[in-house]
């Protein structure tokens, strides 16, 4: 069943879609509104922001060190029952975070609870990505990414306000205890969508499947390998900004905490702006993901310019929206360019490069900063994404006529499962929203 519905919202005239995107921005609401208290009450404990660093570092870890068996898992099976299983853990341990607050628990446990969470993410994250596929199909996949980046974004902002009304009234079980309820959307959506709507995916035959078949894959499909190094440059340098703002404000701008409210609600705005503009889009091309990002590296570089806060907003606009746009750009033709028995795996090791890059990207910057100067830091990032990009291209350009590997044939489509949950975990990480 499809309704007529204007070109930049045209995912949403499936109705599999409607169900899927009404529950994502129910379920990141919640888990945004877990992250503000879970981050609030590691800082109120301790006093220390090295110690919340620790509890965001412990959900990304498991990332680094299990994705190519969750993108192989992903692959080989339905994923729409490791969904099931995974978004109720989710929900599980949600309430096992909102106990522990309500009796006063140890940190100890916190962090226990949030390697869980990035754990059952881990295996969480290829099933959807892999899933959501199914859910739209190829025609509106790049559409369907953009308005998810949107409701990402909007999920954020309402999850973080509600989260900072109800922090101080309520305190912070009642914050974990709604993103476990939010988890009960998933679940009806599950309940309620239409498997004869579902678009198949090729599965992996026994000679494919396994994380050695996806790393020869990944070796030689070699667009592929360059997008990665190109996505590790841009989110490692390109868009940290959470450091760089929070830098510019303390320095350059002498705009205190308030300014990087500021700041950080401008750059909200700008992803919102972004996910619209990918979204009206009618192609997400290779060319558009280049160009963006060698504009937003040069905007980076002038932002370290700015000699007020309203001048780096101006800025931060046009940076965040080029940040959605390009996210929104590499996962589609990610997804899109290559083998469809071999998206899990394929997007798993994307997922490993942003955890990666996130690991990397903001303890270096953070450094640059107090060893060089925040505006400096901005000039050389921003000449180094502007560097990585024309590199890129010329590589694209290189490997353009290179075969790459062939999918299977679709005689190995798995059939129309009954299922689907909308792209969400316990704890949302976008590739631009982990590191903006």
């Amino acid at each position: 069943m499809r309704h007529r519905m204007p070109p930049m919202f045209r995912a949403l005239g499936q109705r599999n879609y409607r169900l899927w995107a009404t529950a994502d921005l129910v379920s990141v609401t919640g888990s945004w509104m877990q992250v503000l208290a879970l981050n609030w009450l590691v800082l109120d404990r301790t006093g220390s922001a090295a110690s919340v660093g620790l509890s965001v570092l412990l959900q990304a870890l498991p990332a680094l060190l299990l994705g190519s068996w969750a993108g192989a898992l992903a692959d080989r099976f339905p994923p729409q029952r490791v969904i099931r299983y995974a978004q109720s853990t989710h929900a599980v341990l949600a309430l096992a975070m909102a106990a522990l607050a309500w009796g006063d628990g140890p940190l100890s446990g916190f962090y226990l609870l949030s390697v869980l969470s990035g754990l059952v993410g881990v295996f969480d994250g290829p099933a959807l990505g892999r899933f959501g596929s199914q859910v739209v199909g190829p025609a509106d996949l790049g559409n369907a990414l953009a308005l998810g980046s949107v409701l990402n974004s909007a999920g954020r902002i309402l999850g973080m306000s509600l989260a900072g009304v109800l922090v101080g009234v309520l305190g912070e079980p009642v914050l974990f205890l709604g993103n476990a309820l939010s988890f009960v959307a998933v679940l009806v959506a599950l309940a309620r969508i239409r498997p004869e709507l579902l678009h198949p995916l090729a599965v992996s035959p026994p000679e494919r499947a396994g994380i050695r078949a996806g790393l020869r894959y990944l070796r030689a499909d070699h667009r592929v390998l360059v997008l990665f190094l190109l996505g590790f440059a841009l989110s490692s340098l390109g868009r940290n900004y959470q450091v760089t703002m929070a830098a510019m404000s303390q320095g350059p701008l002498n705009a205190g905490a308030a300014g990087y409210g500021l700041l950080s609600t401008v750059f909200a705005v700008g992803t919102v702006l972004g996910g619209l503009v990918a979204a009206q889009r009618p192609a997400l091309t290779l060319r558009l993901l280049l160009v963006t990002a060698a504009t937003t590296g040069m905007l980076q570089a002038v932002s370290g310019l700015s000699n007020g806060v309203f001048a780096f907003a101006t800025l931060l606009i046009p940076i965040a929206a080029g940040a959605v746009l390009i996210d929104t750009t590499m996962s589609t033709r990610v997804q899109l360019d290559t083998a469809e028995e071999m998206r899990g795996r394929v997007l798993s090791a994307q997922g490993m490069v942003s955890a990666g890059a996130g690991a990397v990207g903001g303890p270096l910057l953070g450094w640059l900063c107090e060893d060089i100067g925040p505006a400096v830091t901005l000039h050389l990032a921003g000449a180094a994404v502007i560097l990585a990009t024309l590199v890129a291209w010329f590589a694209l350009t290189r490997t353009a006529a290179r075969p790459t590997p062939a999918p299977q044939a679709r005689a190995t489509a798995e059939p129309a499962p009954a299922e689907v949950a909308p792209a969400d975990v316990a704890a949302p990480t976008p590739a631009y929203a982990a590191t903006s």
